[in-house]
């Protein structure tokens, strides 16, 4: 009987249904898994399903009946992928489950920061309404959307999607994922006729963007990606919104932006460190008018969650008949 052990179940809604997988196997769901509890619950399993839990060397040297790390996300730099190949251990992600969810959270967090909507509600909640003596007041900007130009970083299923929505606030989309070319080289490589998308470098987007989003991995070379040189290039002062990985945005360069003025607001669903700890730069920041924090949901429409959990075990299955789908390593 194959042997299956989920280490974080908890990363899933309660109402999420895990269906049993359609071969002979015990499946173990572990609410939570801490880090000096990989090895032990790994053991004896011959597949691994992780969310949040990272697996390393160690704990692969300890599992020698492992064949399979299940990923129940799409971003997998939680698992040692190096470590895996080295063990013939392989690697599945989910994909395409979010494609709805994060733009229309994304879009969520932009709406709010753009028409101020957090202060504004906090304010008839403090009783400002009344003491203004007037049918409204105008304690917090507004600035519309149609017109604006929304720079994209990260071209994949999310950030098209997000260009989509944009399109219908008549927004300008630009896209930047081709760091180290430069415009003539970008040119030559997109024709911007038939509706095709825009490219431009990174600096360039940095520099004339009114929203900047952000929808690309977590890798070494994405690390800290926007830091103190590249909060000094957004000329035009912009939002930032992050609803990709945490470690994108250096958080302490983001509050002396926020600081200096730098940009305008940031709406924020991720953090590098979640939950960020009592002292985390993020709370100070999550306290400003015109800063939004979420605790990483942008994924968590019940219907995506459904479906991930469904794709889940689609690539369980489609591993253990000899068809792995979805494979990172």
């Amino acid at each position: 009987m194959t042997r299956i052990v989920f280490l974080d179940r908890e990363t899933l809604a309660p109402e999420t249904v895990l269906r049993a997988p359609l071969f002979d196997a015990e499946v173990e769901c572990f609410g939570r898994t801490s880090a000096d509890q990989v090895a032990e619950r790994l053991a004896r399993a011959d597949i691994a399903i992780t969310n949040k839990v990272p697996i390393g060397e160690a704990a692969l040297s300890a599992a020698p009946s492992l064949r399979h790390i299940a990923v129940a996300a799409t971003g997998y730099d939680v698992v040692d992928i190096a470590a895996c190949r080295r063990f013939g251990v392989s690697v599945s992600n989910i994909r395409a489950y979010a494609n709805d969810t994060v733009p229309e959270h994304t879009f969520a967090l932009i709406l709010a920061l753009r028409r101020s909507l957090a202060p504004y509600r906090q304010s008839v909640i403090d009783g400002r309404w009344e003491d203004a003596g007037a049918f409204c007041y105008f304690d917090h900007p507004i600035e519309n959307l149609s017109g604006r130009r929304l720079g994209i970083i990260g071209d994949g299923a999310l950030g098209r999607r997000v260009a989509e929505i944009g399109r219908a606030f008549a927004m300008e989309p630009v896209f930047s994922s081709y760091e180290g070319l430069d415009e003539q080289q970008i040119r030559a490589l997109f024709n911007e006729d038939f509706g095709s998308p825009r490219y431009a470098s990174l600096e360039k987007v940095l520099r004339t963007s009114d929203v900047i989003t952000l929808h690309c991995p977590l890798m070494p070379s994405t690390r800290d990606m926007i830091s103190d040189e590249q909060f000094a290039m957004m000329e035009k002062r912009p939002l930032l919104i992050n609803t990709a990985r945490g470690g994108l945005v250096n958080e302490a360069a983001l509050e002396r932006a926020l600081e200096a003025g730098q940009i305008s607001g940031a709406g924020f669903d991720v953090v590098t460190t979640e939950p960020p700890g009592k002292d985390h730069v993020m709370h100070r920041i999550a306290r400003r008018a015109n800063v939004i924090v979420t605790p990483h949901v942008a994924w968590a429409a019940r219907d995506a969650v459904q479906a991930l959990a469904d794709q889940l075990m689609d690539n369980i299955e489609a591993f253990q008949a000899g068809r792995p789908r979805n494979l990172v390593s």
